[in-house]
C-alpha cells in the first residue's frame, strides 16, 4: 500500500554547511495537503558497523573498541566501524574498518542488515556486519586523531549492560538486535542459552 496521503515531495534544496564528514542542506517540501515547509537534512557517506566474533579458549568474545566521543564527552565501548571511503562497497568498508581499528582481519564477513540512523534528519544508511575467523595482524592502522583501545568482551556482558556506560552508543542496540535476529537459537557462548553456532560467509 503506497499511503500516498502521507508522502511529501521535495521541490528544492540547497547546501548551507559543509564539514569533513557531513553537509547540511535545507530541503523545501510540499506536504500531502499542499502546504510548503523547509526542513534541515544532514547528508553523510554511508557507515558500517561490524560485530567481530573471536573464538577463544574461554568461549566466544566480541572484539570491541573503546574511544572518546566528543558529542557525549565520555568514553564509549562499541563495535568497530566508520564511514565508507570513495569507491568502497559495504563489505569492503566493513573489513577495512575492522582491520584498521582492531588489527583483526576477517576470514568471513556477512551482512546482517541496515538502518537509517535517524530518518527525521539524516539521509544516509548504516550497514551492519558480522565477522568471524579472525586473524590478529598485530598492528592497528589508526587515523592521526584516533586513539582506540581494543577490548575482548563477553557477549553476555554487552547484552546485559546496553544503555549503561560505557555502552552508550545507540546504534549498539540496533547492532545487537540484528545479531540476535541472525543467530536466533545460536547465540554465542557466554550469552544465556547460547552456543557457538552461526552462519558465516567466506571473504
Amino acid at each position: 500500500m503506497s499511503k500516498k496521503n502521507l508522502i511529501w515531495k521535495e521541490e528544492e534544496n540547497k547546501e548551507v554547511f559543509r564539514s569533513r564528514i557531513f553537509s547540511i542542506r535545507e530541503s523545501v517540501c510540499r506536504s500531502p495537503d499542499n502546504s510548503r515547509g523547509t526542513y534541515t537534512v544532514i547528508h553523510s557517506p554511508d557507515w558500517v558497523i561490524v560485530i567481530p566474533v573471536l573464538k577463544t579458549p574461554q568461549g566466544e568474545k566480541f572484539v570491541m573498541v573503546r574511544q572518546w566521543r566528543h558529542g557525549s564527552q565520555e568514553l564509549s565501548l562499541e563495535f568497530p566501524g566508520g564511514v565508507f571511503e570513495t569507491g568502497e562497497d559495504a563489505a569492503q568498508a566493513a573489513a577495512r574498518e575492522l582491520l584498521e581499528e582492531t588489527a583483526y582481519k576477517p576470514g568471513t564477513i556477512q551482512k546482517i542488515g541496515e538502518f537509517n540512523p535517524n530518518p527525521a534528519i539524516m539521509s544516509n544508511r548504516v550497514h551492519f556486519f558480522m565477522a568471524g575467523d579472525l586473524e590478529f595482524t598485530g598492528k592497528q592502522e589508526l587515523d592521526e586523531d584516533e586513539f582506540i583501545e581494543v577490548d575482548l568482551v563477553d557477549p553476555a556482558e554487552v547484552f546485559r549492560n546496553l544503555g549503561q556506560p560505557p555502552y552508550i552508543h545507540a546504534l549498539m542496540g540496533a547492532a545487537c538486535a540484528l545479531y540476535l535476529q541472525k543467530t536466533a537459537g545460536n547465540t554465542p557462548s557466554g550469552f544465556p542459552g547460547g552456543s557457538n553456532k552461526h552462519e558465516q560467509t567466506q571473504v
